[in-house]
């Protein structure tokens, strides 16, 4: 198979998803946008009983959605926290708030119209208990809390700990052309508590494998294997959140591709580091976040490794839906400048559709096209330069 030009393959890869963003982003027709509310609750629905029977064993049956308001019935709860379950409905993509009827209330309408003055110190007894998004604060401490982490995922970062399977087309690599790329990860909240300025904070855990095999081959060879652990410290208040962590990462090179014997076992890399990093993002109307941070590098394999680092980013996912409201665009980009790289920028972009309804354990399934430029990020060939398309399955918490 002869080689795409490089001058061409890359420019075309990026001037696509760059229009596709632009073109499903703020300039939906507004026909389409008219025809939103309707389809934008009959998926939330899916997400809101996914998230009450999976996480609370609360029948999907007591919540219903109009106009993104999400009303659940106080008695049909059992018991639970009310206050857990509105904070995690209100997480969720779409949802405008979460009200909470006590019994023998009935619940009022609400539409876009009127809903602008509804908060959370506004609590007439006739009305329910209405709860503006990200606005309750978790009330005290507790162990292994529910819903998904109180920082988002970040979806274009080519090492952010989650499940997924890729095809991948290598373009300059010398050892590999067509790769699979696999990921086996995910973020678990530990403990969350009650913070300044009426947030929260949340202590949680990080793992994943990271492995890229040679689909050329015969025995579709594994290249290499990144292991990433870590502990991160997060605050949230509102749109408004921030992560602190401290992680490790070590690099091991397949057996099968060491037998090939293009090695040089003599000068071979065994790459390995621990970090700390701090990342800031903050939420628009549920439609663009906006991200950017720092990290260090110590205890580092090789010991000559310039330590500095910084990560920055935007995600886009419009209010529009496909198909009688199965799945919507979404559209990300991250970058990153390393001083190892002489602060030269390592692109990676990510779009197309994610599967809104039915939802797979409360969790986001996205189909992405893929495209990344810059040091490779697999891990013992940081040294070399990588760019690729590709495309794959997401699945992210």
């Amino acid at each position: 198979m002869e080689r795409p030009d490089s001058k061409y393959f890359r420019p075309l890869i990026l001037s696509s998803l760059l229009c596709a963003a632009a073109v499903l982003g703020p300039s939906l027709p507004a026909a389409a946008q008219n025809d939103l509310p309707g389809r934008q609750d009959v998926f939330l629905a899916g997400y809101v009983s996914a998230v009450l029977e999976r996480d609370f064993a609360v029948s999907g049956d007591a919540a219903s959605v109009r106009d993104g308001v999400v009303t659940l019935r106080l008695e049909a709860i059992a018991g639970k926290s009310s206050t857990e379950i509105a904070r995690a409905l209100e997480k969720l993509k779409g949802v405008r708030a979460v009200r909470i009827t006590e019994a023998g209330a009935a619940a009022p309408a609400v539409t876009p119209g009127t809903l602008a003055g509804v908060t959370a110190q506004a609590r007439p007894a006739a009305e329910g208990l209405p709860v503006s998004p990200q606005a309750t604060p978790t009330e005290q401490t507790v162990a292994l809390p529910p819903g998904k982490p109180l920082f988002d995922a970040l979806l274009a970062d080519p090492r952010w700990a989650h499940f997924s399977a890729s095809y991948q087309y290598y373009d300059n690599d010398d050892d590999v052309r067509h790769a699979g790329s696999t990921s086996f990860g995910e973020t678990f909240s530990l403990l969350r508590g009650p913070a300044p300025y009426d947030g929260n904070w949340e202590l949680g855990f990080q793992a994943g494998v990271f492995a890229l095999f040679d689909l050329d081959s015969e025995s579709k060879d594994l290249i290499n294997a990144d292991y990433w652990v870590g502990i991160p410290v997060t605050y949230r208040r509102d749109n408004f959140s921030a992560m602190a962590r401290l992680y490790h990462q070590s690099s091991h090179l397949g057996d099968e591709y060491l037998l090939r014997g293009d090695v040089d076992q003599d000068n071979r890399v065994n790459l390995s580091y621990e970090a700390v990093d701090l990342l800031l993002s903050y939420e628009f109307d549920d439609t663009y976040r906006v991200y950017g941070g720092g990290g260090f590098l110590f205890h580092k394999e090789p010991s000559d490794l310039k330590p500095w680092s910084a990560q920055y980013g935007i995600e886009i996912t419009p209010d529009v839906t496909f198909f009688d409201g199965v799945a919507r665009p979404v559209f990300a980009a991250d970058l990153h400048n390393r001083e190892e790289s002489d602060w030269s920028t390592d692109m990676s972009l990510r779009g197309g559709i994610e599967f809104t309804n039915p939802v797979v354990g409360g969790r986001r399934v996205m189909l992405l096209l893929e495209y990344y430029s810059g040091r490779n990020p697999n891990g013992q060939f940081y040294d070399r330069r990588l760019d690729y398309a590709g495309i794959g399955l997401h699945i992210f918490y």
